[in-house]
């Protein structure tokens, strides 16, 4: 196979399948509609929420949780706000027992900001409930240090991730799950959105963003040389579009900088005519969903 059909089917490999989107659009519609029945007295299963994480982002691969806002109305805000102390962990609790109509107290559980429906087939929903801005922007609770409100702006990041990757001809997100692939396969410390963020930023300047799968392999090896220029001592950057602080977990350039001298290899073997060997080359940095 060439160089265009092992990447293409690598990033077909990364997809969820058609019943696992099917499933996680059947749940969303079902907590959705259980939040607005009591919230907003309506049965609408697609009214005030919001898909946003990796999966809104579209940057997600098979192993992605699954994050949604759902929006409560303003007067819950006020109601929560006027607690003495942590208003935010009573609005989670009142929004855990709403879920709980529905869902298993087994499968439940909050986490400092977010309620988690855990599901037999490990695919995780990660639900916050927020409040809309006059921007556009949500304020959401945070029980940490006795409680307050903090605020994400989703709708920003997802945009700007689509501008940008329709202005590479669909690459950027395709980068963002395959170093995705790279992060579970040699266990690297990054977050999805600090993924998401670096990919953002690489991509806006390569030369070859509007080329086609034939160019992956360059791609892979620019962007694994681009991680490990990155000076070490760098903290944050700031997300596309929202500008939000995105925190690193720890340094990321070694990783980046041996994955970067196995994908030269893999060129050279590619080059040499030794197809298989490259392909090998290729999974020790991206894993099995990589092609033999």
């Amino acid at each position: 196979m060439s160089v265009s059909d092992d990447f293409s089917g690598f990033c077909s490999n990364l997809r969820m399948s058609s019943d696992t989107v099917d499933n996680i659009q059947k749940r969303y519609h079902q907590i959705t509609k259980r939040i607005n029945t009591d919230y907003w007295s309506t049965a609408s299963d697609t009214d005030y929420s919001l898909y946003v994480g990796s999966y809104g982002r579209g940057t997600e691969i098979w192993t992605s949780d699954i994050d949604i806002i759902v929006r409560l109305p303003y007067e819950t805000y006020k109601r929560f706000n006027e607690y003495d102390s942590n208003g935010q962990s009573a609005l989670l609790q009142e929004v855990k027992t709403c879920l709980q109509k529905t869902y298993s107290t087994s499968h439940l559980k909050g986490d400092g900001q977010i309620i988690s429906i855990c599901f037999d087939d490990g695919i995780d929903f990660e639900i916050v409930p927020g409040f809309v801005n006059k921007d556009g922007s949500y304020t959401y609770p945070d029980t940490h240090d006795g409680g307050s409100w903090k605020t994400t702006d989703p709708r920003k990041e997802i945009d700007e991730m689509n501008n940008e990757n329709k202005n590479s001809n669909q690459n950027l997100k395709r980068l963002c799950r395959m170093t995705r692939a790279w992060k579970e396969k040699c266990d690297v410390k990054m977050s999805g959105i600090l993924i998401d963020t670096l990919a953002y930023k690489f991509i806006k300047d390569w030369k070859y963003k509007r080329e086609s799968y034939l160019y992956y392999d360059y791609m892979s090896r620019d962007f694994f040389q681009y991680l490990s220029n990155i000076d070490k001592t760098k903290e944050y950057w700031l997300a596309p579009g929202s500008n939000r602080y995105v925190y690193k977990i720890e340094n990321f350039q070694s990783k980046a900088s041996m994955a970067y001298d196995t994908a030269i290899e893999a060129i050279n073997k590619q080059g040499n005519g030794c197809e298989y060997s490259a392909r090998q080359k290729w999974r020790d940095i991206y894993g099995n969903r990589f092609p033999e």
